[in-house]
């Protein structure tokens, strides 16, 4: 009987007497002020832990210094994540923070396997790169259509990987899939770079793939294919590739300096005022911007465009700046480089590839952005690269009279010394300005 009132005495089991309910109460507000945290932090993709934790810092890094700011908000928070709190029980230790990441990683695959469905088809996109510790790893992405009808493509896994070998990669995939009980059998695209391991006909990835599910077609990225045949096709052409490499020898020197930047901007405010003093520019919300110029990117072949553009846009102010600097800079090596950009750029040749590649890039930069598209479908993308094409076409056939008027047009603003064009006009296709 004795045992039986004991048991029948809630107050005296063992979890009540290790800890009483106002214990508990504290744990759980401790426990969730560090998962909300935890959750907005990862939601805004900001780091955790910061350099220096201890006592004498002046910042404890992202997740403790959010923990404070809870308190301060909220007295009952303040009262449990305090000083006070015990050293068994205060959730913020390195190792709870990654077992709470790994936990809510884990609800999100669930519900991104959940939207996929039962029997729901997918396609896998896949990219490998190295992170600080140069370990490989390998990302995972899954494209699927959602049950309302609309095309998904969520982040799924990221692993490291041995090595980068066709075989071990499907190994490492198809490990993920079946933890998740997605069929490999239910995939029906397949979404790699241009590596030989990955596009391989024989032994790459998608061929491995292929065998298992006939209808898991490889697709190498339209836009990065685009961007790969511009870059291609423009090392073939000495006066185009001699013309970015001077264009990036003038976004580097302007932008070198803090100075330089602010003359930049200085010149084109005057140029800009007296533009619209003398009715040449129009006015409207958000018109006329002081920019800068843009820096082009190796790995982008897209933002050659942005580039471009920029200094069409800063062309005068950058003449101004480049010759202010020729005329009262330092005799140095500094002076010497100035000059010889100064001097390609009010070439006729550097005009001329200028205007032709703002002209040319603007159908290729439309075509890429397109096939960046998320709603882009295979049958679209075809007719655009068709489209395209025409414009080309059109260009090279019945737009050269109208280029040729726009180019001596700009070098008449900024008195650049033009070629006799009558006589390429008598030379023909033979002229180098017409090839």
């Amino acid at each position: 009987m004795q045992k039986w009132v004991d048991l029948s005495n809630p107050f005296q089991h063992i979890d009540k007497v290790v800890q009483s309910p106002q214990d508990v109460t504290k744990n759980r507000l401790r426990l969730t002020s560090t998962i909300e945290s935890i959750r907005y932090l990862a939601n805004q993709g900001l780091a955790l832990r910061g350099n220096d934790e201890s006592c004498e810092s002046s910042n404890w890094g992202n997740f403790i210094e959010l923990i404070k700011a809870f308190s301060r908000m909220n007295v009952e928070v303040e009262k449990v994540v305090s000083e006070n709190a015990p050293g068994n029980a205060k959730y913020i230790a390195s190792t709870i923070q990654k077992e709470i990441l790994n936990i809510i990683a884990k609800k999100v695959r669930k519900k991104i396997r959940e939207e996929v469905g039962e029997d729901g088809k997918f396609c896998i996109l896949v990219d490998e790169a190295l992170d600080e510790s140069k370990r490989e790893q390998m990302t995972i992405i899954l494209r699927f259509v959602g049950r309302d009808g609309f095309i998904r493509e969520r982040f799924f896994e990221i692993i490291s990987v041995r090595d980068t070998n066709s075989s071990t990669l499907k190994t490492d995939i198809c490990k993920v899939l079946g933890k998740h009980t997605l069929l490999v059998k239910n995939m029906c695209g397949q979404g790699y770079d241009g590596a030989s391991n990955m596009r391989g006909q024989w032994n790459g990835l998608q061929a491995l793939f292929l065998n298992n599910c006939p209808y898991a077609y490889y697709i190498h990225c339209f836009a990065y294919r685009l961007q790969l045949a511009l870059n291609a096709a423009a090392k073939e052409v000495g006066v185009i590739w001699r013309f970015f490499s001077m264009l990036n020898n003038i976004v580097n020197f302007v932008g070198a300096s803090a100075k330089s930047h602010s003359e930049l901007k200085l010149s084109r405010k005057v140029e800009i005022q007296g533009l619209l003093e003398a009715g040449k520019l129009g006015m409207g919300t958000g018109a006329n911007q002081i920019r800068c110029l843009q820096r082009p990117e190796t790995t982008r072949w897209g933002s050659h465009f942005s580039s471009i553009r920029s200094l069409i846009d800063l062309f005068g102010a950058t003449k101004t700046l480049l010759d202010e600097i020729g005329r009262n800079g330092p005799i140095s090596q500094f002076h010497g480089e100035d000059e010889s950009i100064y001097i390609a750029m009010m070439s006729f040749e550097f005009i001329f590839s200028l205007l032709l590649l703002e002209k040319t890039m603007g159908f290729t930069d439309f075509l890429c952005q397109s096939l960046q598209s998320k709603s882009q479908d295979i049958v679209n993308a075809l007719n655009l690269v068709s489209s395209t094409k025409m414009k080309f076409d059109e260009l090279r056939n019945n737009g050269w009279d109208d280029f040729i008027k726009s180019v001596l047009s700009f070098c008449e603003q900024h008195d650049i010394s033009v070629h006799d064009m009558s006589a390429c006009h008598k030379m023909g296709r033979g002229c180098s300005c017409q090839q």
